[in-house]
């Protein structure tokens, strides 16, 4: 039946805009361009799509992980992302972080 997640997908303002933030920003890559939307690889698919109505940091958001949570953070800062406060509990060290439209995104590691 399912075999696993083919992709995230993110509404975006304009997808132009978007594609170019997600490869300069976090180092995806275009692996297609439809209508609309665009099909981004860096190592797990994410799909923005261009919708009118863009809502501010959505309830559904993916979680990226990384080894180095501190140069992450770091890099992101360096390329003017909106970032927020590194975080901690019991297990993850983790921070939030938004592309141009608002869609809240998360880069994690654990202790």
């Amino acid at each position: 039946m399912i075999e696993k997640i083919d992709t995230m997908c993110l509404a975006v303002k304009d997808v132009e805009k978007a594609g170019t933030w997600y490869e300069e920003k976090l180092g995806f890559t275009v692996s297609f361009k439809g209508d609309g939307y665009r099909v981004l690889d860096h190592p797990v698919p994410l799909t923005i799509e261009e919708k009118e109505n863009v809502g501010s940091s959505s309830r559904n958001y993916p979680i990226f992980f990384t080894k180095d949570l501190d140069e992450t953070y770091e890099q992101l800062k360096e390329k003017k992302v909106d970032v927020e406060d590194k975080q901690k509990d019991s297990e993850n060290y983790y921070f939030d972080f938004y592309d141009l439209d608002g869609n809240r995104l998360q880069v994690c590691c654990y202790h």
